[in-house]
């Protein structure tokens, strides 16, 4: 589904993993309290190398608790850090100072992008994982190609969306902080509200938060501030509903200012590695779901039944 009819926004939490679930369950907790009730949580496999989730089974759990309430999860680079390995200047300066280091993809081969994606999503099976999001948005060509041939449905960078399947792009420049220091905090303050206010009739708005904003009480108040403001006027998605990926997680209600939607996302699935009697079971759910609204509708006291 893509909510043509109406403006959306989108949340998105970077860097979930077991080393900040603390600070990302209460920035959802916040979230929601500010009208945002499905956020796309953005997971690295193996933190900087200090949290493989292959060895972490309660948070995988965790993950998927929030999947069923309506989150999607989203595979979000592996170790979330770029090993230093030289190149010119403007290399350096974008993947060791603009982003601390973490720019992991940005310069990876196809064949070494393709193994942590594959190995990345090995890592969350049992999850439903259509989108890659390269950390600081940075996807060298390579590695959009791998993730292409990975069969992820969707990317995003700074500037926008794209759908990797058609190769669409959607425009719209995301929201984001920047904390790393007192004057990144002022400048992120007032671009953000000048930035907001530019993409008001934009069709998409994206704003994406870091468990580090919440450290900071002027960065966290004006992220919710603009969380409740937007989210009053515009019908509160994931990425997956943009780009029109099937959820097998089942239907996805939300409530937005004036808008309640049911989101019946359309049947381009994307072949991900689900087993078969997972997609049984969804199509199963989807057909009972049909049913009981047919009863409900024309059965013997419908509400189209004339007797």
């Amino acid at each position: 589904m893509k909510p043509e009819d109406s403006p959306a926004l989108a949340v998105s939490i970077h860097d979930v993993s077991p080393l900040t679930r603390a600070a990302v369950e209460g920035m959802l907790s916040d979230l929601r309290v500010a009208g945002v009730g499905a956020v796309s949580l953005l997971v690295v496999p193996d933190h900087h190398r200090r949290a493989p989730l292959d060895q972490n089974p309660e948070f995988c759990g965790w993950l998927r608790s929030c999947e069923d309430g309506g989150h999607e999860v989203v595979l979000h680079g592996f170790y979330h850090l770029r090993e230093a390995c030289g190149g010119g200047l403007m290399t350096r300066l974008v993947t060791e100072h603009y982003t601390a280091g973490e720019g992991e993809f940005y310069d990876l081969d196809y064949d070494e992008a393709r193994r942590r994606l594959s190995r990345g999503r090995d890592m969350l099976a049992g999850l439903d994982v259509p989108g890659f999001i390269a950390p600081a948005w940075l996807l060298g060509a390579d590695a959009e190609r791998a993730a292409c041939d990975e069969a992820f449905a969707y990317t995003t960078r700074l500037g926008g969306v794209l759908d990797l399947r058609s190769g669409q792009w959607t425009a719209s420049q995301s929201l984001v902080y920047s904390v790393r220091s007192a004057w990144r905090r002022s400048v992120s303050l007032a671009w953000n509200s000048w930035l907001a206010a530019r993409l008001r009739t934009n069709p998409l708005v994206r704003f994406g938060l870091h468990p580090p904003d919440w450290d900071h009480a002027k960065i966290k108040g004006h992220a919710l501030r603009l969380a409740q403001n937007l989210s009053a006027s515009r019908c509160v998605i994931r990425y997956r509903d943009w780009v029109g990926v099937w959820s097998c997680a089942g239907n996805f209600f939300e409530g937005s200012g004036d808008f309640f939607r049911m989101t019946f996302e359309n049947d381009r699935i994307a072949p991900f590695k689900q087993d078969a009697n997972l997609r049984l079971r969804a199509a199963v759910a989807y057909e009972d779901a049909a049913a009981r609204l047919n009863g409900l509708l024309s059965g013997p006291n419908g509400f189209l039944n004339p007797g």
